[in-house]
């Protein structure tokens, strides 16, 4: 009997354990699917159109800063402070710019979202096939930390658990439509840019690559906490809950994910572009 209760508790083990890697497989790519939902939304008809709209808006603003740009340069040029190096070199960012800002946020989002899928499944292959391995020693070591089994230290950790992935659920759910506003806003930028202004597109640049590297790092982490978290609960838990930090801290080193300053800023760009356009159609004019 001693030996059927240690086969049968061995296989058993390995049996839950075959069932939680397959369930943290599940929910890897079930982060991938949503992932790919805001890459499958710029395939839509009516988003590709708008897309196209911003990127002739975007064009459009740039034919302005062009034609402002050249006015400054002559006045500056009057004043001995003019070059045309410089002038030309902004020409050749700006055309650069206008050219790209509707193609590269979303390529770069592909990517990080294929890197997730792909990190994501290494990490749920390679520790399920350990832990199969491994059963009877993870079991007398999970036994060996303090607080597994206390019922109130689990409820807390599943009610963290919890918190963490429908955080980033709702994360993922949203990212597809803050990239769209990204690219609608970066129009904006077009008249700046061939002005030598560049330093709200520096920010718009560092803001779309803090929105893929978002999605790339929050799915991959969480999915790493959930797997360290069926041996080490209170590691895998620090694991789950740094995932929802991820936004934070790249905002801390300049990759903001957020959209309020940018909107703000490029608001502020529209109208300086309005205002020096209706300057130089009256200096025609006159």
């Amino acid at each position: 009997m001693f030996i059927f209760d240690f086969v049968a508790e061995t296989v058993l083990d390995q049996i839950i354990d075959w069932l939680y890697g397959k369930i943290i497989g599940f929910l890897n790519d079930f982060f991938v699917m949503m992932n790919n939902m805001g890459v499958e939304l710029f395939d839509l008809p009516w988003v590709e159109a708008v897309t196209t709209f911003f990127g002739y808006f975007g064009w459009a603003l740039f034919g302005v800063g062009l034609v402002v740009g050249a006015f400054e340069c002559a006045i500056e040029y009057q004043g001995g402070r003019g070059s045309i190096k410089d002038t030309a070199m902004n020409y050749i960012k700006g055309f650069m710019a206008v050219n790209l800002f509707t193609i590269v946020p979303v390529n770069l989002y592909s990517l990080c979202v294929s890197l997730q899928g792909t990190f994501g499944s290494a990490i749920t292959g390679i520790i399920d096939t350990e832990s199969i391995g491994l059963t009877a020693q993870q079991v007398l070591m999970s036994a060996s930390f303090p607080g597994v089994g206390n019922p109130i230290l689990q409820i807390f950790c599943a009610i963290m658990m919890g918190y963490a992935v429908i955080k980033v659920f709702f994360a993922n759910l949203k990212r597809g439509g803050i990239l769209l506003i990204q690219i609608a806003v970066g129009s904006l930028y077009m008249f700046s840019v061939p002005r030598g202004y560049i330093d709200g597109f520096i920010q718009w640049c560092k803001q779309v690559i803090g929105i893929c590297m978002t999605a790339f790092l929050q799915s991959t982490i969480l999915t790493a906490g959930l797997m360290v978290f069926k041996d080490h609960p209170l590691l895998g838990l620090g694991l789950m809950l740094s995932s929802t930090e991820v936004p934070r801290i790249a905002g801390q080193f300049g990759l903001d994910t957020s959209t309020k300053t940018n909107i703000m800023s490029s608001v502020y760009a529209a109208q300086t572009a309005i205002n020096m356009t209706r300057t130089v159609v009256k200096a025609v004019a006159a």
